[in-house]
């Protein structure tokens, strides 16, 4: 009994963190503040269910920090940290030297004038693909999206739509991406195992997106294209191409850095501009860095009273309900409530990942499923609902991009549905599934 009173407490801090960061979020929504989900650092919004940790402990001071210091210094926290860097310092380096504007112009170019949204669905999931963020895929293509829109007479909110759809194709599926280094790094697999675990189901996904689009694709217009290097598209597609040969993330990333300096430096982008660049792309993952840490820390609390445990054995009295008809289904469905509660109540699918990463593990043991298959299963459905959170920073920015609702973005976000469609298919007719 004792026991299971220590286990729900030891819950209370991650629900504070929770109650804190989406309480501010809707303070500021309510407001009317732009990107009042984002005011609030998530580091600063566990502070205090940090503190609550220490407290409910009810340990000795010097006995939580080492359980604290533990957890930040976990092997898969620093990984996941430094990785962080070299992923924030090749986006930065490869986006400062012209490679972003590179693969728009080139996609653009070879895309005929009749398949424009299609287009640009493709544009964003390249960029977004190989840049590994949707924010920055959207800070890119956005507003030239706006102007093809405008010059072409497109509808703006499906145009949005488009460009959101093809931001989170990259942001699920991108090796660099913080929400596949997250899901892949606390589920304990290899990134090119999840990459492919994850491959056929976005590309089915994006397939269907890609019809749908066709049809509702209006009268053709040209649009003018800007001249562009094809050097400045390599470094992209360099990653890529290691990444799926299976070389170590560090080394892919490490080397994508200087081959993103080296071609830029003979196209004139200088030595010194470089170096800022990549300490700016370190300094750009900041916030997560340090939020990693201190979730890990937390984490170890959580982990260390039962509290694990505990909200593990609360998500199987659902999945053991469903199990009387498929095993395998309802262990999958388990993880996959845990990515769309935690991204709804947090509205940051990285944060989500990392917040719940340690319950899913647990859930995937329990239920014998692969690493990889967790891995993917967190990641698509964060992905998914965070495409269609209104007061997402991807739907805000576009809605300030475009001067239109952030809601009626999210409401063309066509991809995501899709993809969740597509995933919970797949699940039910998965052969690995145990009836």
């Amino acid at each position: 009994m004792v026991k299971n009173v220590v286990a729900k407490l030891s819950i209370l801090p991650l629900l504070v963190f929770i109650a804190i960061y989406l309480g501010t979020g809707l303070y500021y929504q309510a407001q009317g503040i732009e990107y009042a989900f984002y005011q609030l650092p998530s580091p600063i919004a566990i502070i205090p269910a940090i503190v609550v940790a220490f407290i409910v402990t009810r340990r000795s001071v010097s006995s939580s920090v080492d359980i604290f210091t533990k957890g930040v210094s976990d092997n898969n926290i620093i990984t996941m940290c430094l990785i962080y860097l070299l992923a924030g310092a090749f986006s930065s380096v490869a986006s400062a030297s012209g490679g972003v504007d590179a693969v728009v112009s080139a996609g653009l170019s070879i895309i005929p004038s009749s398949f424009i949204l299609p287009g640009l669905f493709i544009i964003s999931s390249i960029v977004s693909t190989a840049m590994g963020t949707s924010m920055g895929t959207i800070g890119a293509i956005a507003p030239i999206a706006l102007a093809v829109a405008t010059k072409a007479g497109f509808d703006l909110p499906l145009t949005a739509g488009v460009v959101l759809s093809g931001a989170m194709f990259g942001d699920n599926l991108s090796f660099i991406s913080d929400t596949t280094i997250a899901a892949t790094k606390t589920q304990g697999c290899e990134m090119k195992d999840k990459f492919k675990e994850n491959f056929k189901v976005s590309m089915i996904a994006g397939m269907i997106v890609f019809i749908l689009l066709i049809f509702l694709s209006p009268t053709p217009q040209q649009i003018e294209i800007k001249e562009y290097n094809i050097l400045l598209v390599i470094p992209y597609f360099a990653i890529l191409v290691l990444a799926l040969m299976g070389l170590n993330v560090f080394v892919v990333l490490f080397f994508g850095i200087i081959l993103a300096g080296v071609i830029g430096m003979t196209q004139g982008y200088g030595g010194a501009a470089f170096l800022q660049d990549a300490y700016k792309g370190f300094t750009s993952m900041q916030e997560i860095f340090i939020l990693s840490m201190l979730i890990g820390g937390l984490s170890e609390f959580i982990r260390v009273d039962g509290g694990l445990d505990y909200i593990t054995s609360k998500i199987q009295s659902f999945t053991n309900f469903v199990a009387k008809w498929n095993r395998g289904l309802a262990d999958q469905l388990g993880i996959i409530l845990l990515a769309i509660i935690s991204n709804i109540c947090i509205a940051n699918n990285t944060v989500a990942i990392i917040v719940v990463g340690p319950i899913a593990k647990q859930l995937a043991k329990d239920g014998d499923i692969e690493p990889k298959r967790s891995a993917s299963l967190l990641d698509i459905f964060a992905c998914v609902i965070q495409g269609l959170l209104p007061y997402g920073a991807q739907a805000l920015l576009l809605g300030a991009t475009f001067k239109i609702s952030p809601l009626s973005v999210a409401f063309s976000s066509y991809y995501c549905v899709i993809l969740a469609i597509v995933a919970v298919t797949m699940i039910i007719f998965s052969k690995r599934n145990k009836v």
